[in-house]
């Protein structure tokens, strides 16, 4: 049996003739045609004005707390459930998260959580410097009442959407509701550039910052003037040639994940205790990755169960994100979260699941993802 991945990239020739043109061109460096097509191509796609390609998607995250002047001390509000790097930028700059719970029918950060910690912190003077929301597995979060409260307190508001090139939020895509906006390209993504990064806004002089201080924040000079800390985090002209091609394929990857979530779903739906992620009414989820919730009691076996039984079949498998507020990095910081006892987002690391979910994935695969599971449900 070949190895089933949980999320493994998806090339075509499009990107290949790309990377050979750049070859040709000897643009292989982070400069070059390829890096300003593939901003305006993606911008386009998106429906912003600007785009700056970066080498990661943390990276653009990082700069986008430079952009907005985030300082040591400063409180940035991050949703709880999450991967570590939404966190890690905000420690970059040796400010402190302060974590927010989800909403079990997003699974992205409550709104209400986030307006009645706002309404707290202005009361005792401390509100954050910024909110960085996280659109979680492909879904967006609900950024109407977000945008609302962040708009009445005077915070500016960073969207996460790493994770969700391709959803929408009644009708627009992801990346419009942020004062920036980050996504990525990593390997693992709904499209690759095998690593690489986007920052998207509507205000020029964010990303004219971004370009600049990820070019090592050069000053206009003959020789190498720096008056500014900078970094080298632009993406290069051949990773910008496969993210070119990528993009003219993203809309057919958004369908394939969708079509599997549907398969996993109609198969496995069936079973007491088990759950799929809710796709939120007001938008329209990629599916990045299916996930689900296994109650034990109900279930018969718990999600531990089905990942180490799926491994035994050389398909890999993992739990969903474990919180930030879990993690022995940020034990020490603040977890906003209206449960007494557990916390929402605590819940659903514990009984949840991601599933293979690449668009690449064969029925044929499918089929025994879906066995091995069946198996250990009925178990």
């Amino acid at each position: 049996m070949h190895r089933i991945y949980l999320s493994p990239p998806h090339l075509g020739k499009l990107e290949q003739e790309y990377v050979q043109e750049a070859f040709d061109s000897n643009w292989i460096a982070p400069a070059g045609p390829y890096i300003d097509a593939f901003e305006n191509e993606f911008a386009g796609y998106i429906g912003v004005k600007y785009a700056a390609a970066l080498s990661s998607g943390t990276a653009a995250l990082h700069l986008a707390l430079k952009i907005l002047g985030i300082k040591e001390g400063d409180a940035v509000y991050c949703s709880d459930l999450t991967f570590a790097a939404s966190a890690n930028v905000i420690r970059y700059e040796r400010a402190n998260p302060v974590f927010i719970d989800v909403d079990p029918e997003t699974w992205n950060m409550n709104p209400d959580l986030l307006a009645l910690s706002l309404r707290k912190a202005a009361m005792e003077n401390q509100l954050p410097k910024a909110v960085i929301a996280v659109n979680l597995y492909g879904q967006s979060a609900d950024y109407d009442p977000i945008q609302r409260v962040c708009h009445q307190y005077r915070v500016p508001l960073i969207e996460d959407a790493a994770e969700s090139l391709g959803a929408t939020y009644k009708g627009k895509q992801t990346g419009n509701f942020g004062d920036l906006a980050v996504f990525s390209f990593n390997g693992n993504k709904i499209i690759t550039t095998s690593g690489g990064g986007m920052l998207v806004s509507n205000t020029k002089d964010y990303i004219d910052q971004a370009r600049f201080l990820s070019t090592e924040a050069k000053d206009p000079a003959p020789h190498y003037e720096h008056s500014q800390l900078g970094y080298n985090y632009r993406m290069s002209n051949v990773l910008a040639g496969i993210g070119r091609g990528q993009l003219t394929v993203l809309n057919h990857h958004i369908e394939a994940r969708r079509l599997i979530f549907q398969r996993y779903y109609d198969a496995l739906t069936r079973y007491d205790g088990v759950d799929f992620m809710p796709e939120a009414p007001y938008g329209r989820s990629t599916r990045w990755l299916t996930t689900l919730t296994v109650d034990p009691e109900q279930a018969g076996c718990n999600r531990t169960d089905i990942i180490k039984a799926l491994q035994r079949q050389d398909i890999e498998a993992r739990p969903v994100w474990k919180p930030m507020h879990l993690q022995p990095l940020y034990k020490e910081f603040k977890f906003m979260t209206f449960e007494n006892g557990e916390s929402i987002s605590g819940q659903l690391f514990n009984n949840g699941l991601c599933l293979p979910s690449g668009s690449n994935l064969s029925k044929e695969d499918q089929d025994r993802v879906i066995n091995t599971v069946q198996d250990c449900l009925k178990g």
